[in-house]
């Protein structure tokens, strides 16, 4: 029985849906991998060597080495002094540096106690020290404010200019004039720049966290999920600004004429080709695509009728515009929040002039697009990467630069000796040499099975796991985070479901998952096992979704199974997260059968030398995840190991949750910014939500993500059914937390990053 709480049988089924024909008897102790406790047995014979996807043309290299950053998410070159301004996320600042190499000292340029997302220097800056600068946050609140008010506070995107000293090179704080401000409490946009018209372009979002609940994409009466156009050198009476005469939309009652296009869900990075004038904007979309626009005059880029070329809300009223269709438009099998980039016009990559450079956030894909003003000319993946690029930019020269979350700064350099051959990549099971019997599952020698305290949630699924180190590779241990593993490590894990067929049980195999280690990155690979359950073959680079059915309690019903792309691999296995999921300290510490004998994982280890230190504390010193579906276990625990493996993995610093969450097991509960917190996201009509409510899990929307598979899901990816048990077991844990006295405030939670 697996711990969806109900009997589970695959039968054969109709054409088209997965059809398991051949049933295995369960295995039984002769048949199971035995792993020898006595001595190390070294395991040399992986075949899962380079990729199996040909080479990129481009490989990322580091600069800026020495410059510590937090956050970075902009970077433009000062004209004139030629200094380099980073905004940092993380500190709320602009910083300067030297545009060398070797640039070590950061300086503060302004600190506006704000979230800051971008700036831009006016086109006479050098003559009037303009600077005009992107911020969001929420205005103090009035004394006389309810705090129980089930109204958030509201935050404003504000436009504001300052004014820098020419002989000094400092911007003046108190000069601040804010030039435009609005309400935006989410997908903010963000992005300014100046024309070669010399208008200043202003990128908005949609001003909420979810599916455009204020109704803003279609409706041109607000500056929401726009394109807006000002002058700022001609304000018009009772503005800090001017309306150009020739902006689109004047003529229409009730619209703001500041709106040079609209339709946007959340436009994150946009820019000018510097020779052709084009306006270039990345969208961050929602359900399914991920957009690529050219911004027109007037255009209508559909929001949120439409999630680029796809339906979405058709039932809403379109604006009074034409719809305009995405240059591009990316499934979120490759691409998950798509960075806007850059065209590149410098000397250094001819290969690329001209190219539209731009990114994926979560997945780390990097692509080039060539445009010749009507359609594509040449799509190429330049590069696919680990870290998640927040934005790109350009300094005077042309040359572009990539800006990552965790705080690196990089380039692209063309790679002109690719390692591999994608034809000698393993394409089935059996030709990994991890296997010693696919058929019976019986892998290698060597190769070390493990299991964890508190398993990731995968629609009932039970899962088989293994390490294949190489050689004499050893295992760099960490008490709490995730281990280090040598060059070439492999993890292997195995999903089935445990079938009743008479008095017996039978196990059927649905995939096998490999995790490889190569030149210090790792990737992800799925392999879908065949009906006769003898092998398994290699998914295509996008994954592939299959239904099969099963019969549970209530008889027959359908359930899909997602193989996952191997961009969406490395959602999880993300670098803030550490990559590696299972094996670390909390998960590991934990008795397995290794079929001699029932040992303690991290004894064992230590004493076959896995491990490149000897353990300095015993493992009942040590700290354990508890399992979460295990009663015998503090309540407290169990709810928190749960959240550590099944939320934690994106809720982290620069781990992509956009929510400030901290949801390790260890974590205080202070710290975990998840008690009696409003929530910044959607509310989904629970009146006086918060994340958790102590004592009330009606009011929790943590536990109504959890409990639903309709919109706010959570975990979003690799699971299409309830976990019924974690549910009931979130739901008694809320419900025995002592609640707020009356005269509490519930605080509302910190953003981290609104860009999806």
């Amino acid at each position: 029985m697996s711990r969806l709480t109900m009997g589970v049988r695959l039968v054969v089924t109709s054409l088209g849906l997965v059809c398991f024909g051949v049933s295995l008897p369960a295995l039984n102790a002769d048949d199971r991998n035995h792993f020898d406790l006595t001595q190390r047995v070294l395991f040399d014979g992986s075949r899962v060597v380079g990729s199996p996807d040909p080479p990129h043309p481009y490989r990322i290299q580091r600069v800026f080495e020495n410059l510590q950053l937090k956050q970075p998410v902009y970077f433009i070159q000062e004209p004139g002094r030629g200094r380099l301004f980073l905004v940092d996320y993380g500190t709320k600042q602009i910083l300067t540096t030297e545009h060398m190499p070797d640039a070590s000292e950061l300086k503060v340029f302004l600190d506006p106690g704000r979230k800051i997302y971008s700036l831009a220097f006016h086109p006479e800056y050098e003559q009037n020290g303009f600077v005009y600068v992107f911020t969001n946050d929420p205005l103090p609140l009035p004394e006389d404010t309810d705090a129980q008010s089930d109204q958030p506070a509201d935050r404003k995107n504000r436009l504001s200019r300052y004014h820098v000293d020419a002989a000094t090179g400092e911007c003046d704080v108190e000069s601040e004039m804010i030039v435009l401000e609005y309400s935006s409490n989410g997908h903010d946009g963000g992005d300014l720049a100046f024309g070669a018209d010399g208008m200043l372009y202003m990128s908005s979002g949609d001003g909420t966290s979810d599916s455009d609940t204020n109704l803003t994409g279609q409706d041109i009466s607000d500056l929401n999920s726009g394109m807006i156009r000002i002058d700022v050198d001609h304000p018009d009476e009772g503005l800090n600004y001017g309306i150009p005469k020739d902006n689109p939309f004047l003529s229409i009652p009730d619209a703001r004429g500041e709106l040079w296009a609209f339709g946007f869900r959340n436009p994150w990075r946009m820019a000018f080709d510097r020779e052709t004038g084009n306006l270039w904007v990345g969208d961050v979309g929602q359900d399914l695509w991920e957009m690529v626009y050219l911004c027109q005059r007037g255009g209508n880029y559909g929001w949120s009728v439409r999630e680029g070329n796809a339906p979405f809300r058709l039932q809403r009223k379109l604006g009074p515009a034409p719809l305009v269709p995405p240059v591009m438009a990316h499934p979120h099998s490759e691409a998950r929040s798509v960075t806007g980039g850059v065209v590149y016009r410098g000397s250094r990559l001819p290969e690329l002039q001209g190219a539209y450079v731009y990114a994926d956030h979560e997945t780390g894909k990097i692509w080039g697009l060539w445009h010749d003003g009507q359609q594509i000319t040449k799509h190429q993946e330049l590069d696919d990467i680990s870290y998640k690029i927040t934005s790109f930019g350009v300094d005077h020269a042309g040359e572009m630069y990539l800006l990552a979350l965790s705080g690196e700064i990089f380039i692209l350099e063309q790679d002109t000796e690719p390692e591999y051959r994608p034809e000698d990549f393993p394409k089935k099971l059996s030709e990994t040499g991890l296997f010693t019997s696919v058929a019976d599952h019986i892998v290698a020698p060597g190769i070390i099975p493990y299991s964890v305290n508190a398993p990731l949630w995968s629609d009932g699924a039970e899962k088989e796991r293994f390490i294949a180190l190489p050689g004499e590779g050893q295992i760099k241990f960490n008490e709490k985070e995730a281990w280090g593993f040598p060059e070439q490590t492999v993890l292997i894990k195995t999903f089935a479901y445990d079938v009743p067929e008479g008095d017996s049980t039978v196990r059927r195999r649905i995939e096998t998952r490999l995790l490889a280690l190569q030149q210090g990155e790792w990737n992800g690979y799925s392999y879908e096992w065949n009906d006769d359950q003898t092998d398994a073959r290699l998914v295509d680079r996008e994954g592939v979704t299959r239904t099969f059915k099963v019969i549970d309690d209530e008889g027959v019903r359908e359930q899909e199974w997602r193989y996952p792309s191997r961009a969406e691999c490395m959602l999880c296995h993300a670098r803030a997260a550490g990559f590696i999921l299972g094996p670390h300290g909390p998960q590991m510490n934990r008795d397995h059968d290794f079929g001699t004998a029932i040992e303690n994982q991290l004894t064992v280890y230590h004493q076959l030398g896995l491990f490149d230190t000897p353990l300095e504390k015993e493992p009942n010193e040590l700290a354990r995840l508890a399992d979460p579906y295990d009663d015998s276990f503090d309540l407290n625990a169990r709810a928190r190991a749960y959240l550590d493996s099944n939320c934690g993995i994106c809720h982290v610093v620069a781990g992509g949750g956009n929510s400030q969450m901290v949801l390790s097991f260890d974590a205080e509960d202070a710290e975990t910014h998840l008690f009696d917190v409003r929530p910044n996201h959607d509310r989904f009509d629970i009146h006086d939500a918060a994340i958790i409510a102590s004592g009330d899990p009606a009011r929790s929307v943590l536990l109504y993500r959890v409990s639903t598979l309709d919109k706010g899901r959570m975990p979003p990816l690799a699971s299409r059914v309830v976990d019924e048990a974690g549910v009931q077991l979130l739901h008694d844990w809320i419900a025995g937390r002592v609640p707020l006295k009356k005269d509490e405030t519930v605080p509302t939670l910190p953003v981290q990053s609104d860009k999806d």
